[in-house]
This record gives structure tokens, C-alpha cells and sequence, in this order.
């Protein structure tokens, strides 16, 4: 029996669609910080992260205690970042903070984690006496670095530890072809997509990108950025989204960028 291209062509859709729903996701950029703990509690955390098909997540939180939490409710997948300050008000003063350096030491000493970060810091911030002391209490526990912020920061943390692993927050908020030239700088230096969504539309994903994907596709992650507690409720709706426009890439590089890469980077140590 001949089977027209049409019926073809829609069997290819829901194959795609099928391969794409079982695709689990490392979201590599989460907060579960004061506020939210209250508004959606751990429990619940979980559930939405099970249901979102979510293997795992780089968690961390201002005040870390909910970190801790989630951790303790379902160690299986979180995994622990600690940001450098206790309230999301710190953002743009942490660096100037002495007292950041002993709520590190405190919190180091008493906890494992695989990160620190995310941490906001742009240009010439990475020069202050806190963020130098950060980075070498990093060094001496090989532990990954998650930076919000802009390409001379980056240089900056590399400069002062040329072996770090950077997860550069939002890919820097830069254009592909910047990620990429960064990517190519820097073998240690992975981005995450949190907050974006200019890689993908409804008609698949941006040429740009796609060039930077199939340059480096060992570098890249997906990340949904729950820094509201309200983002908690649009994790299930990201994971959907990230799995639709992997669906358009070659299944090895939708695996690399949904996962594996998050894996990887954990492990070169």
C-alpha cells in the first residue's frame, strides 16, 4: 500500500513530538530562596519538578536554607549551589560586603555543594577583595562557578583562575556569535539558556544559534531561572518549551543540551 507523504509527514511530527515529551531535563538554573519556601513548600517543589520530567537541578537560593530543603526532600535531584548572599536586596552590593566572605566559610564548612553562584558581578567587580576571596575558596574546592554578568567579568574570573568551570549565567545575555566567541576562548566556560527565548520560535530555532549549538554543542544547557517565587508554577510549561525546540536540533546535540552537558561539566573536575 502507498502511504502518501502527508500521512508520512504527520508521522514524523508525532514521532518527534513523542521522542521530545520523554526527553529529561538538567535545568541548570534554579532559586528556591526565602520567599518562595513559604509560597510553594518543598514538597510541592518536588512534585513539580518530577512531573516536569526534571532529572535534575543546579539549586540555590538567597539564604540557603531552601536549598538545603530541597535537598533534604529530594537529594535524587538537587543539586546544591551557594549563592554569596542572604537576600536577594544584596545583588548589587554583596561584593562590597566583608561579612559575605564568613557567611561563605560558615556555610562551606557545614554543607557540600557543587557551585558557587549564581552570583551578579560585572567588569571590574571581580577586582574587589570578597569576589577575589570567593573565587580562591572556590580554587581550593574545585568548585564550579555560576556568573551573572557581562564578558569582561568573565575575562576577569578567568584571568584570575585560568582552570575554573564557569557556567555563565544567560549565556551572558549576549548574541550567539559573542556566546560562541567566548565558548572558543574559554574550553571551560559553558552557558546556560535561562531566561531566553530568542534561540527558538514556532518555526524552530534561529540560524544563529543553530550555528553556535552544532559548533559547540557539548557547552550549552537549558534553565528555567525561578527567581520569583510565581516561576515555581511555570517550570512544568519551560521544560515543555525546551523539549519543543530541541526537537528541531539533531537528537545527540536535543540530548547534549537538555542533560548530558549539565552531567559533564559537573564531572570535569
Amino acid at each position: 500500500m502507498k502511504v502518501s507523504l502527508q500521512i508520512l509527514a504527520v508521522l514524523g511530527v508525532l514521532a518527534t513530538s513523542a521522542h521530545a515529551e520523554e526527553l529529561p531535563i538538567f535545568d541548570a538554573h534554579m532559586h528556591y530562596s526565602h520567599d518562595a519556601v513559604s509560597f510553594v513548600p518543598p514538597n510541592e517543589v518536588v512534585k513539580i519538578l518530577r512531573d516536569a520530567g526534571v532529572r535534575k537541578a543546579l539549586v540555590s537560593s538567597s539564604d540557603d536554607r531552601g536549598t538545603q530543603l530541597l535537598k533534604a526532600a529530594a537529594p535524587d535531584i538537587i543539586v546544591p549551589a551557594l549563592r554569596p548572599y542572604e537576600r536577594r536586596g544584596a545583588i548589587g552590593t554583596w561584593m562590597h560586603d566583608p561579612s559575605v566572605i564568613d557567611y561563605l566559610a560558615k556555610k562551606l564548612a557545614k554543607f557540600e555543594y557543587e557551585a558557587i553562584g549564581e552570583f551578579h558581578a560585572y567588569g571590574d567587580d571581580i577586582q574587589t577583595k570578597v569576589i577575589q576571596t570567593m573565587i580562591g575558596m572556590a580554587r581550593e574546592r574545585n568548585l564550579l562557578l555560576h556568573h551573572h554578568g557581562d564578558r569582561e567579568a568573565l575575562d576577569q574570573i578567568l584571568a584570575t583562575w585560568p582552570e575554573a568551570r564557569v557556567l555563565w549565567a544567560h549565556s551572558g545575555f549576549a548574541p550567539p556569535n559573542e556566546v560562541a566567541n567566548a565558548l572558543r576562548t574559554y574550553p571551560r566556560v559553558w552557558a546556560d539558556l535561562a531566561y531566553r527565548s530568542d534561540m527558538a520560535d514556532s518555526s524552530g530555532v534561529d540560524e544563529d544559534w543553530r550555528k553556535a549549538f552544532e559548533k559547540f554543542p557539548d557547552r550549552f544547557m537549558v534553565g528555567t531561572d525561578t527567581f520569583a517565587p510565581e516561576r515555581w508554577h511555570y517550570v512544568g510549561r519551560h521544560a515543555e518549551f525546551s523539549r519543543s525546540w530541541l526537537a528541531h536540533l539533531p537528537d545527540d546535540i536535543a540530548r547534549k543540551i537538555a542533560f548530558e552537558n549539565a552531567e559533564a561539566m559537573l564531572a570535569a573536575k
